[in-house]
Parts: structure tokens; C-alpha cells; sequence
């Protein structure tokens, strides 16, 4: 780990290596949602009849890419090996049921229900699945997809949709290390 002693001072910079825990297998999954402020967006994205293409795909494309290089845009973030990432990203329409968060010890939703208010125009959930085995957690390469696929379907609705917004984004499960397993709610 790479810590910054207060009052901030670049050159005072001290690194911890990581090299010292035990390697074990680690687990992160994260979400967001984007929410949509009219019905544009949603009947586009269900067809690809985007301008800029087939958002869902992109997304999930550009999720994985920000795993992968969460060290380069996080200032102090350990690179690590990623053992696998994947990333769902699904179109809900209002009233229509999303990916539930009740997860399998693996970290995989074992069944699907509405487990968060989508609103009123509908909107995009977005779930990563980021594992690896090494000495530090992926807590961030996981919030890093999401995020990235979060922000890769604004850019490609925001000419039919200008109020969108990503919301709750956070990790909702993670793995391994010194500390175990946590799940959002305590499951």
C-alpha cells in the first residue's frame, strides 16, 4: 500500500508492499444504476438504434477496459493481475424487475426480483464481477467498471437524454483476505 502522511506532501510519499500478505483468492462485485429522465432513452437501447451504436455491448467492453486499468486512473492503486472480470449490463424499464442482490457465495446473483426503485423512465443496472488471486483486495477495479460502463452508456444517450444520472454506486460484495467475506446487508 502507498499512504500519504497529512499535511500532503508529494515527496513524502511512503509505499507498504503488499508482498507481505499471504495470497489468497479475492472477490469484488459492484453496482450502479443510471437512471433515465424521459423515455428516449430506453426503446433505443432496447433496439441498438443509438447513433453511436449498441450501448449495452460497449458498455460491458468498456467496463472490463476499466478494470483492467484502474492503477493508471486511481493515484496510489496497486496494478494487479486480474484473474477475470465481467460486467452485466441491463436495460430496465419502469416497474420491470432488475438483477437482485442476493448473491451465491461465488458472488453470483442466484435470483432475480425488483430490488431497487429504477424510477419512473427506467434504467440502466450495472453489475461487475472482478476476481483475482494475490495479496490486495479489487474492491476498486470492480467500482472502476461500473462506473466505466456507468459512464459509457451516458455518453452514448446523452444526445436523447441530457438528465441522467448514476447513482449508487458501491461495492456489494467482497472476498478473501484478512477480513472475509462481506456482503452488502450482512447475507
Amino acid at each position: 500500500m502507498v499512504h500519504i502522511p497529512p499535511p500532503f506532501a508529494p515527496n513524502d510519499t511512503t509505499a507498504s508492499s503488499p508482498a507481505i500478505k499471504l495470497p489468497t483468492a479475492r472477490v469484488a462485485v459492484a453496482r450502479c444504476i443510471l437512471h433515465f429522465s424521459n423515455t428516449s432513452a430506453l426503446p433505443l437501447i432496447r433496439s441498438s438504434n443509438l447513433k453511436k451504436g449498441d450501448a449495452l455491448s460497449v458498455a460491458r467492453i468498456a467496463g472490463i477496459m476499466g478494470a483492467k486499468k484502474t492503477a493508471d486512473l486511481i493515484p496510489l492503486c496497486h496494478n494487479i493481475p486480474l484473474s477475470g472480470v465481467s460486467v452485466d449490463v441491463d436495460a430496465v424499464g419502469a416497474g420491470e424487475t432488475s438483477p437482485a442482490l442476493v448473491l451465491s457465495k461465488a458472488g453470483e446473483p442466484v435470483e432475480r426480483g425488483k430490488d431497487e426503485c429504477i424510477g419512473e423512465f427506467g434504467g440502466v443496472v450495472v453489475t461487475a464481477r472482478v476476481h483475482t488471486f494475490g495479496q490486495t483486495g479489487v474492491e476498486m477495479e470492480a467500482l472502476t467498471a461500473v462506473m466505466t460502463a456507468g459512464l459509457t452508456v451516458y455518453d452514448m444517450c446523452k444526445a436523447v437524454d441530457k438528465g441522467m444520472r448514476i447513482e449508487g454506486c458501491r461495492v456489494v460484495l467482497k472476498e478473501g483476505g484478512k477480513s472475509g467475506r462481506w456482503v452488502e446487508g450482512g447475507c
